[in-house]
């Protein structure tokens, strides 16, 4: 396995516009203007800021669905272009879209042989994942049958099936219950002590509090502040620690409505 890169991703200067309609004269929408900040390898990274921010769309770049304007990204030591480290990252959407005919088991063992991960391997990995995920129980049952919550667990659990050094999370506590919840974080947590790591991009943030060393906020598109979540709390005059809602209120204030 290529040896851990002291950042497992790096932003530096991404801008990106897009442009509403194919005429020379249509008008620019500039989601990113600029972000700049990095995510150190086994860390867990907390990506903060209200909607219309441009997280998602820093996201799909990061897993090169969408291409940046301009910038450069590193990610897994390698540049944002090099499809190769791909295999080594996991991903957690929002929103699912697994075929709601297969089973639990038989959509692990799918995304298993697309990570071109070995049977025997999978043979192991699966009944372990979905026990991790409090799915055991259900892996014979079709996706259809599981609820919003049962879906979030699958997710997690197929985002790990090929092991990935690097670990990209969209709201992945949504329709989770508590104890859904505490799960998630115990995965998580359990990944970093591996050296793994885990960018979590949340508006929960009772779940950034807990989980997060690291942050960046953004807002319309520019990074506002990065660095260690105790640093973002304790910025006051007289240096207190403070609610983390009330830290993000002023770097949130100059968001477009």
């Amino acid at each position: 396995m290529p040896a851990t890169p002291a950042n497992a991703v790096e932003f530096h200067n991404v801008r990106k516009v897009f442009r509403r309609g194919l005429w020379p004269r249509a008008r620019a929408i500039q989601a990113l203007r600029g972000a700049s900040f990095t995510v150190p390898a086994g860390s867990l990274f907390g990506l903060l800021g209200p909607n219309r921010a441009g997280k998602t769309t820093l996201v799909k770049i990061l897993l090169t669905i969408s291409r940046p304007t301009s910038g450069t990204i590193q990610r897994l030591d390698r540049p944002w272009a090099d499809r190769r480290t791909l295999a080594r990252v996991g991903f957690v959407h929002e929103h699912q879209s697994f075929a709601a005919y297969l089973t639990a088991r038989g959509l692990l063992d799918y995304y298993g042989a697309l990570s071109r991960v070995a049977k025997s391997d999978l043979r192991q990995r699966i009944p372990a994942l979905l026990d991790e995920v409090g799915l055991a129980d259900r892996a014979g049952d079709p996706i259809a049958t599981f609820s919003k919550g049962m879906l979030q667990r699958l997710a997690l659990a197929q985002a790990l099936v090929a092991n990935p050094e690097l670990l990209v999370l969209d709201e992945p506590a949504e329709g989770m219950d508590l104890l859904a919840r505490q799960m998630l974080h115990g995965v998580l947590r359990k990944r970093q002590r591996l050296g793994h790591t885990a960018l979590l991009v949340s508006h929960s943030l009772a779940d950034v509090e807990s989980l997060c060393d690291r942050v960046a906020v953004m807002r319309a598109g520019e990074v506002a502040f990065t660095g260690p979540l105790d640093e973002l709390v304790g910025d006051t005059d007289q240096n207190e620690p403070r609610d983390l809602e009330d830290a993000l209120e002023p770097l949130y204030a100059g968001a477009a409505p």
